[in-house]
């Protein structure tokens, strides 16, 4: 066989198996996915986010999770924190806009499917001098599911634990990161029942802050489009506002940040402004 036609081959089994990350350059942004097979961090340059003070009836998770990530970037003690609650409430949102208010910070999110190569990735991150937010969104587990140990022991419980320049910010619909029928299932079907629902809520005991999000009420509800259309130079009355607002809800069947900032993008949309 020609040298040439081994080369091939061999260029071919690199990219069926590459070699592992050994080093990480975050020098390119300042946002980064991070993916596998192979493992790579992914820079994020033109991300969106809100400013800080258009997320409404948040108030005290906002100044909770902005004054921790403050005491991080300064490389003072901080805790890891779970964001959890109604769905569409800005749980995510309020990460990346603290992200974005906080200097010296860099956010790496990881996907959920991903969580297999966390303590890969925080070996990678922790050989770096950057400082960074590791990020999941809608966190949660089902059924058969034991990705949750792995995290359980990066986050506090093991021999390595996470790295100084880390912290994890997770958001999650469920406070225990799980069903609750999944729990009574596991408190019916075990011999020890205390013992079994412990080892699937401990790993919520590994943040140290717990965020609650919930259902806005109708005002609040207003209150964040009327902010939306401040903020963005859209001129409407209060009247035909709430009108089509309150419309636009009943049509969702919901009412929510979410819903809200919806019905804005409709609004600046048929107004004609950029956002």
């Amino acid at each position: 066989m020609s040298e040439d036609a081994l080369t091939r081959i061999a260029d071919a089994l690199d990219r069926l198996a590459p070699a592992n990350l050994t080093a990480l350059d975050v020098s390119g942004a300042d946002i980064f996915v991070w993916h596998t097979s192979p493992d790579r961090l992914q820079p994020v340059h033109n991300p969106t986010f809100l400013p800080l003070d258009l997320l409404v009836g948040v108030d005290r998770s906002r100044e909770t999770l902005l004054a921790n990530t403050a005491q991080f970037s300064k490389g003072l003690p901080a805790n890891n924190a779970l964001l959890w609650g109604a769905r569409g409430m800005g749980k995510s949102s309020l990460v990346k806009a603290v992200h974005g208010a906080v200097q010296g910070v860099k956010l790496v999110e990881i996907q959920r499917d991903d969580l297999a190569s966390i303590s890969d990735l925080l070996t990678l991150l922790g050989k770096t001098d950057a400082r960074f937010i590791l990020f999941c969104d809608d966190l949660s587990f089902d059924g058969e599911d034991v990705a949750y140990k792995s995290l359980k022991a990066v986050l506090d419980g093991g021999v390595a634990g996470r790295p100084d320049n880390v912290i994890f910010y997770a958001t999650s619909n469920r406070r225990h990161l799980m069903p609750r029928d999944m729990i009574e299932n596991e408190r019916s079907t075990a011999i020890n029942a205390s013992e079994a629902v412990e080892e699937k809520v401990s790993l919520s005991d590994r943040f140290g802050l717990w965020l609650g999000f919930h259902a806005c009420d109708q005002d609040q509800y207003l209150a964040m489009i009327r902010g939306y259309c401040d903020a963005y130079d859209v001129d409407i009355s209060a009247d035909t506002l709430r009108a089509e607002a309150i419309e636009w809800q009943a049509t969702r069947g919901a009412r929510s940040g979410r819903v809200a900032w919806q019905y804005f993008v409709d609004l600046a949309g048929r107004r004609g402004v950029m956002i």
